[in-house]
């Protein structure tokens, strides 16, 4: 347990997988976070409240991924135990939100199992990534395997955040980084590494549920052009919507003051 969340378990037929809750609403808004160096449900005292929002109409679920990672483990390997852990929960339609990796399995929910997925919104993610934008995150990898855990925690807010934004970050960048185990490097190596090769570009078209690709400009990560790719992908369609920041960098999820306000309306329609 952490604070007032209460971190539970869910099983599936051969894995486990954490997750937090919280909100009292009617409809169910599934969030998948993306890739970290620690495991969102660390964090589950502050996500919350940066959802408050959200709770008089959701009842708000935050997955992790499984806790028994197999060597290798790609996006459509999470998808499809995310998808399972959401199932094994009772739910059988769901809202869901995935930022960055989470979009990326978001999709695939959203392409492989259409009847579980009421809304996505996709944010600050790519239908496809390719060497240039897989750059920024083997840069990350490599850190990771010469446990070089400072470095690792500064080169990903370097990249993620605006440069204002990562300035004063810097100091508790390097606090958390101290409390990093090798444990968490190994699950971030291989959660990172099946991002490589990743690509759903040309089966979006099987996603059926209305969708908001929400990204930022200067994703200095994925590329800004990256969400403007999806949405290309989904025209024609008056149930698909895309909307562009500029100046919050890739974390643009955490940083614009409107963000949420965005999706509780999209949500709500």
């Amino acid at each position: 347990m952490t604070g007032k969340i209460r971190i539970e378990t869910v099983a599936a037929d051969d894995f486990t997988m954490d997750y937090f809750r919280f909100g009292h609403g009617d409809q169910t808004l599934v969030i998948l976070p993306g890739l970290s160096v620690e495991s969102v449900m660390k964090f589950a005292d502050t996500v919350a409240p940066a959802y408050a929002s959200f709770g008089d109409r959701f009842t708000v679920y935050v997955f992790d991924r499984r806790k028994e990672l197999p060597p290798v483990y790609t996006n459509r390997d999470i998808a499809r135990d995310t998808a399972a852990a959401i199932r094994a929960l009772g739910f059988d339609r769901v809202c869901l939100f995935g930022a960055s990796q989470g979009g990326m399995i978001a999709m695939c929910i959203a392409i492989e199992q259409p009847d579980l997925v009421s809304r996505l919104i996709l944010g600050s993610t790519s239908s496809h990534v390719m060497d240039e934008q897989f750059r920024v995150i083997d840069g990350w990898i490599q850190l990771a395997k010469a446990g070089r855990t400072e470095d690792l925690y500064l080169a990903f807010g370097e990249a993620i955040y605006p440069q204002q934004v990562f300035e004063q970050a810097k100091v508790l960048l390097t606090e958390s980084a101290r409390g990093v185990t090798e444990e968490d490097l190994s699950r971030f190596v291989i959660l990172a590494e099946g991002i490589r090769g990743f690509d759903v570009t040309d089966q979006l078209g099987k996603i059926s549920c209305p969708v908001l690709v929400i990204g930022s400009l200067d994703d200095h990560v994925l590329g800004g052009e990256a969400s403007g790719k999806i949405a290309e992908q989904l025209k024609g369609r008056a149930d698909c919507e895309l909307y562009m920041y500029d100046g919050y960098g890739h974390a643009v999820y955490d940083l614009a003051p409107d963000y949420k306000e965005r999706m509780l309306d999209f949500l709500t329609r």
